[in-house]
């Protein structure tokens, strides 16, 4: 395999609107859906109203990557191998002592195995990996802290000991559903939606015209362009319209909305049909097959890969996509644009804005959780750099890393980058430089 990577080797390339295409005004975005998602508990569950307090400093647990550990009651942050680098219980620090005692001397994490085959969620444990549920974590921290108080009940009076979390956890996934359900976008329910319908302004930036020109040079170069999200079609025209313009459709082939990734991309029995859309509701009837491109709500990888050998006239066209959560498909390269990660099947581009509250370089340290790529493990006394999860995933399932779309709109579709490689020093495959932590850990 060749050290280098170019998009004019893929005959497709597919981007995800939320976490590639999709600027936010992060500050303002992520205080509406806090806001969004600690009203629900405070007006439809009674807790108290001092969750819509909020300042500044408290963003600084907002950290993408993190693990919320369903039996144990504790978000924690993992090295590579599943090793619990950090946690906390509610917004506080675990010791080290504590650690050990909740996951043992080796401080492992029993369900790491599961987690870092799926990439998916389970009723043991949920991964904060996008922007539109991470404001969830910093909620679900600080109702611990409420419940945690010696007048517990005045917080909310009948959750109690063992039951603390899983009822909490069933409020905030309830919180997130009454927000993003695909009806809400039509119906005005939730803060979430009429919020940005009546303001989309204040949440969204427009896309930069050279990315604008980027796309339409890769279309007119003969790539066929995919967008594809888990928005609901009436949301992603809200979001396509105000950063690309009215006539965003014609940047793309195929648009795909309530995709629901990464189960997208799983295999039998777990696919779901393409549906056609009318009016932005969806047709009760699935798709035997995808037959022609256009758009289209939920779907599969399998039928989409089907009607991309078709355009292409390839039986394995190569297939670019901007997200590492694409693994077991047939894809060659998964452009894992750093909001997003893993790849499919061997490659990814990754774009890095990692910090939600946007007051920050997008690789920027947190105080509480430390460095989203390295981070030094205590044990002992003594104290060993590690790599984290999320950067080892990066590393092993992705081709490269960028921290935006515009890094790259400006460049030739033949311009070479650099893979990741396991021979390679670990900070290669990053343009146009590396993390200041990887770095220093090549440094080190």
């Amino acid at each position: 395999m060749s050290e280098y990577f170019s998009l004019s080797e893929c005959d497709v390339i597919g981007f995800d609107l939320d976490h590639t295409l999709c600027r936010y005004n992060l500050k303002e975005t992520s205080r509406l859906i806090y806001e969004s998602f600690a009203r629900y508990l405070v007006e439809h569950k009674g807790y108290d109203k001092d969750l819509l307090l909020l300042t500044p400093a408290t963003w600084d647990f907002c950290f993408k990557g993190l693990v919320v550990d369903l039996e144990e009651g504790n978000l924690i942050k993992l090295a590579e191998d599943g090793t619990v680098l950090r946690a906390t219980h509610g917004t506080k620090n675990l010791s080290t002592d504590d650690i050990i005692k909740h996951y043992g001397p080796k401080r492992e994490w029993k369900h790491f195995n599961s987690l870092n085959t799926s990439y998916t969620r389970s009723a043991k444990y949920y991964f904060y990996d996008n922007y539109f549920d991470l404001p969830g974590a910093l909620l679900c921290a600080r109702v611990v802290d409420m419940l945690n108080k010696v007048k517990i009940n005045q917080c909310f009076s009948n959750k109690r000991g063992a039951e603390i979390t899983s009822d909490i956890w069933k409020d905030i996934v309830a919180a997130i559903d009454h927000n993003y359900n695909t009806s809400a976008f039509r119906e005005d329910t939730g803060t979430y939606f009429p919020s940005v319908k009546c303001c989309p302004g204040s949440y969204l930036q427009p896309c930069s015209d050279a990315v604008k020109s980027w796309l339409r040079s890769m279309k007119n170069s003969g790539k066929i362009l995919l967008l594809i999200t888990s928005s609901h079609s009436d949301y992603c025209r809200l979001v396509c319209e105000h950063i690309l313009g009215m006539d965003f459709e014609e940047l793309f082939d195929i648009i795909i909305t309530n995709a629901l990734k990464p189960g997208f991309f799983s295999l039998v029995p777990q696919q779901r049909p393409f549906r056609t859309l009318v009016n932005d509701v969806e047709d009760s009837e699935g798709l035997p097959s995808l037959e022609k491109p256009g758009w289209y709500s939920q779907g599969n990888w399998p039928h989409l890969h089907e009607l991309l050998k078709t355009m292409t006239n390839k039986s394995e066209p190569k297939v670019g996509q901007d997200c590492f959560l694409v693994f077991e498909s047939d894809c060659r390269y998964s452009l894992c644009v750093m909001q997003r990660y893993r790849g499919m099947t061997e490659t990814g581009l990754c774009v890095w804005r990692l910090r939600l509250y946007g007051m920050k370089s997008p690789s920027a340290v947190s105080n509480q959780w430390g460095s989203y790529f390295v981070d030094m493990q205590k044990n002992e006394g003594e104290e060993t750099r590690r790599l984290t999860w999320c950067c080892h995933s990066i590393h092993t399932y992705s081709t490269m890393a960028i921290p935006s779309i515009e890094a790259i709109a400006d460049l030739p579709l033949d311009f070479k980058f650099q893979r990741f490689s396991s021979d390679k020093p670990i900070t290669t495959g990053y343009y146009p430089r590396p993390p200041d932590s990887l770095l220093k850990w090549e440094e080190n």
